[in-house]
């Protein structure tokens, strides 16, 4: 046999080897999560994997089916531990589910523009084979205008619509959002406050346009 044959049969027991030390890994940790043992028979298992896969198209042009790359074992060790900490550091949840809730109004100076505006953003997220409706609304427009881009109020960003001032708030709540709670046509009952609800703070938004530069260079807001 020759040396290269019997480094590709090292490599191969290497292979089994670090298989079956995987396996009684995962077996003793039961389903742990993060376990250390489990970790680090994996990145041997990997490496013996990638070692053999070199090995053999060395040899033989040929590769196995294995579609892995080679991990630092010191590198692993530093991610496995900075997840462990991340882990630990999970067990300090806050209690309060805190609620961010931001409001801002809008003037339309010309309902045509908008429409127009709101309909070529509509064709441009509907496929060509499919007939586009006219948008009929001013309503309808800002929603088109907000799923067309990517739902924040950055996507009202345009020409045709005047910001006015608007306003965000925190809050501590004691309960996430429960969409299921309110009707399709309830819009204020998933933003009306209860009891329980702390108010963190408040923002007022004023609305900074390019004609008001000039009065508001060197103020700080």
């Amino acid at each position: 046999m020759s040396d290269q044959n019997a480094e590709l049969d090292a490599a191969l027991e290497r292979v089994v080897e670090a298989a079956r030390a995987h396996l009684a890994a995962v077996k003793a940790a039961a389903g742990r999560i993060d376990d250390d043992d489990v970790w680090q028979a994996y990145v041997d298992l990997n490496n013996a994997s990638f070692a053999y896969d070199e090995k053999l198209l060395d040899a033989y042009g040929e590769v196995t089916p294995w579609d892995v790359e080679s991990i630092d074992p010191d590198e692993a060790d530093q991610r496995f531990l900075a997840g462990e900490a991340d882990s630990a550091g999970a067990v300090d949840a806050y209690p309060q589910v805190i609620s961010v809730r931001q409001r801002r109004d809008y003037r339309v100076p010309s309902v045509s523009a908008l429409l127009r505006v709101a309909e070529t953003a509509r064709r441009s997220s509907v496929p060509d084979d499919e007939e586009v409706g006219p948008v009929e609304s001013v309503g309808e427009a800002v929603l088109e205008l907000l799923q067309a881009g990517d739902g924040s109020l950055a996507s009202l960003d345009v020409p045709e619509l005047e910001p006015l001032d608007g306003l965000l708030t925190v809050t501590e709540v004691e309960e996430p959002l429960d969409l299921e709670a309110f009707d399709d046509a309830d819009g204020s009952g998933p933003f009306a406050p209860v009891e329980t609800d702390q108010l963190v703070g408040r923002l007022d938004e004023h609305p900074f346009l390019p004609d008001d530069e000039e009065d508001h260079a060197g103020h700080n807001h």
